[in-house]
């Protein structure tokens, strides 16, 4: 038996952390809840480093497009906690904002290509990808503006992005126990 068919699917992992910590993230950019070390903490273990680790496996599992997604996100979601928290600790001085419209807009450009990339994976994978991509312009925009209406706006749409990872999540775990497609991903 092969690595690949000997390995459980790190895909529901990648994809909670990546679903959740977007949802927290999201409220906090909605207004709706307080910049806070929950987030930071949910940022660098769940969003950061099981998303590495999903990643990692799906290395070992020969997944190019999900290797790629979730350690990419997984150093996403630690380079933003990194702009966060190092200012803050005394270490260089908080990027200015054309730094992250830029840093926005590049992820914007990747999750683009992601795009392409989940289409054969299915409609709702896909749309996850979508709704990022939209999310990260919509940020960048809203940054470069100085339009916080737009984060706001943008933060509901990164919940309904988040809670979409987290569903195709759910679903993965599901039809895996079941042995067959109950939920649709």
């Amino acid at each position: 038996m092969s690595l690949a068919a000997a390995t459980a699917n790190p895909v529901p992992l990648g994809l909670f952390g990546f679903g959740m910590t977007t949802v927290l993230f999201s409220l906090r950019q909605a207004a709706l809840i307080p910049f806070d070390p929950l987030i930071l903490a949910v940022g660098l273990f769940y969003g950061g480093l099981a998303q590495i680790i999903a990643g990692l496996l799906a290395w070992r599992k020969n997944s190019t497009f999900d290797a790629t997604s979730f350690i990419s996100y997984g150093l996403f979601w630690l380079t933003l906690v990194g702009l966060m928290v190092l200012p803050r600790a005394g270490i260089g001085e908080a990027p200015s904002s054309l730094a992250m419209v830029s840093y926005l807009t590049l992820w914007g450009m990747f999750t683009t290509v992601m795009v392409c990339a989940a289409l054969p994976l299915g409609r709702l994978m896909a749309a996850v990808y979508a709704l990022l991509g939209v999310f990260f312009f919509g940020l960048a925009l809203g940054e470069a503006a100085e339009l916080p209406w737009l984060i706001r706006l943008v933060g509901w749409e990164g919940v309904a992005c988040g809670l979409l990872a987290t569903y195709i999540g759910f679903a993965h775990v599901i039809n895996d126990v079941y042995g067959r497609r109950i939920l649709p991903r």
